[in-house]
Formats: structure tokens, sequence, C-alpha cells
């Protein structure tokens, strides 16, 4: 019975990083994936904005 409790733990790892891998594949694209590419591209361009010196720099 050592072998089975030996080897339970990292069975029971296994089913549920398998499970992960397909909760993350299921939750790719679809409906909302323009919504999340838009609010990426728009914490982008805010970091981009906020990273460039201003064009006119106060004297």
């Amino acid at each position: 019975m050592d072998y089975v409790s030996a080897l339970l733990p990292p069975a029971v790892m296994a089913v549920f990083f398998i499970g992960v891998i397909r909760v993350i594949v299921k939750t790719q694209g679809g409906a909302n994936k323009a919504k999340e590419d838009a609010a990426v591209d728009a914490a982008l361009a805010r970091a981009e904005g906020a990273r460039r010196p201003s064009a006119h720099p106060e004297a």
C-alpha cells in the first residue's frame, strides 16, 4: 500500500493541472476576445503615453 500513497499526490496534481490547462484553452478567444484585446491595447497606450516625455517642456 505504500506505492499507492506515494503515487496519489502526483496523480492528483496531474489531474488538477490538466483541468487548469483545459479551462485556459477553453476561455481563449470567444465572445470576449475583442473586449479583452481592446482593454490590453488601451492599457498599453496609457503606459506608452506616460512613458514618453512631454514635447513641450515647461520653462
